[in-house]
Formats: structure tokens, C-alpha cells, sequence
């Protein structure tokens, strides 16, 4: 699994029309007057700025938790790491994406696909948390067969 720095979330994001009803299973045609108000994805998403950058991920070992080979996504420097975070780690300067765990003083750094073995972090392991994951960000855009 890799990750790629994208960089900072850019502070003057462009407003988006924010609609007040509930899409069921479909996409009915939003009709002007449902338009409750503009809204951009910062503020929606509630990002802290300039803690939070974007990184794409490479690689299946987080599919388990819905994040995939291509996913974006959206990681907060300012937040604590605690076991069960999904986080952006080094390990032995080897960038991660895992869910960070702690059995009694040992630290482990699991996928969430069985196919890939859990990194237990040792004594002379350098382990540094970049930053827990706050949101997964995938393109449906692609045609299916």
C-alpha cells in the first residue's frame, strides 16, 4: 500500500449549492426552491486548515474499511492517534495507511484485508503518525460493465 501527498486543502474553496432533501435511492431533478443554501466542501466536511492534507492511497489493504486503490483522502495532523484510528503512518520511514491498534505496550499497525499480516511495531522501529483519516474521497465517474 502506498500513499501520495497531495498537499494542503486549499482555504478559498468554491461554494457548492447545498440541497435540504434527503436522496433516496435515486437522484430526483433538484428543483430550485429545495436549495437551502451555498455551501463549500471545507465547511461541510469540517476541516481544520492547515492541519489537514490530502493523500492518495495505493494498494487493497484497506478495503475492508471502504477505502481503495485510488481513494483520496482527507488526513488531520492536529488530531490524536488512538487504537482504532485509521491513520497515516511511517514506519521505518515506509508510509502507511492501517488501522493503529495496542495490545498491553505494543503497537500494531493492522490492514483491513485478510490478505495482508498485521506490522507489529518493534522496539527499534521508528514509528511516526502523520495524522489520523478523516474521510475517504472515491470517484464513481467510471463506467460499468
Amino acid at each position: 500500500m502506498s500513499i501520495n501527498y497531495l498537499g494542503r486543502i486549499n482555504a478559498l474553496g468554491r461554494p457548492l449549492p447545498f440541497y435540504s432533501f434527503t436522496v433516496p435511492a435515486g437522484f430526483p431533478s433538484p428543483a430550485q426552491d429545495h436549495i437551502e443554501r451555498d455551501i463549500s466542501l471545507d465547511e461541510l466536511l469540517g476541516l481544520r486548515l492547515p492541519q489537514v492534507f490530502l493523500a492518495r492511497v495505493g494498494g487493497d489493504s484497506m478495503k475492508g474499511v471502504g477505502i481503495f486503490d485510488g481513494d483520496l483522502v482527507v488526513v488531520d495532523r492536529s488530531v490524536e492517534a488512538k487504537p482504532g484510528m485509521i491513520v497515516i503512518a511511517a514506519l521505518n520511514n515506509e508510509p502507511l495507511i492501517k488501522t493503529l491498534c495496542k495490545e498491553g505496550e505494543q503497537f500494531i499497525l493492522r490492514s483491513e484485508n485478510a490478505a495482508f499480516a498485521p506490522r507489529y511495531v518493534l522496539e527499534s522501529d521508528e514509528l511516526l503518525i502523520w495524522g489520523a483519516v478523516l474521510y475517504s474521497i472515491r470517484s464513481h465517474s467510471h463506467a460499468r460493465a
